[in-house]
């Protein structure tokens, strides 16, 4: 019977997976890409205009699940891509719901910014 490797090293490497992951996705995708770019100028702007440590949750919460977002997004293309690479109705379907989630994140992320910005630009 093999030796099971202990819970400790299980959840490292798992940890360096994720890891790996993430650096995939941003290195690789052009769509995560923009998102980064995004994050980072409103992270500036955090600074800039001096946003109140709840406004730093939001923004940071709405940055993490824009970026986690996207990246499910992206492995439900490529595992429908692996699938069935040739166009299919069905795969398009899934493709487009899983994109129309990254919409929605997005569009929360944009009104949440509108809320946190607006009054100080203005």
């Amino acid at each position: 019977m093999p030796k099971q490797e202990s819970f400790l090293v299980n959840r490292l490497k798992s940890v360096k997976y994720a890891f790996k992951g993430a650096v995939l996705l941003i290195t690789k995708e052009a769509s995560i890409k923009i998102q980064l770019v995004i994050a980072i100028l409103v992270t500036i702007a955090g600074f800039y205009y001096n946003i109140s440590h709840t406004e730093w949750l939001v923004q940071i919460l709405a940055i993490a699940v824009i970026m986690a977002t996207e990246g499910m997004n992206t492995a439900v293309e490529e595992i429908a891509n692996f699938i069935h690479p040739e166009y299919h109705k069905q795969i398009g379907y899934i493709k487009d719901v899983a994109a129309g989630a990254v919409f929605i994140a997005a569009i929360l992320a944009a009104i949440l910014g509108g809320i946190i910005y607006i009054p100080k630009v203005f």
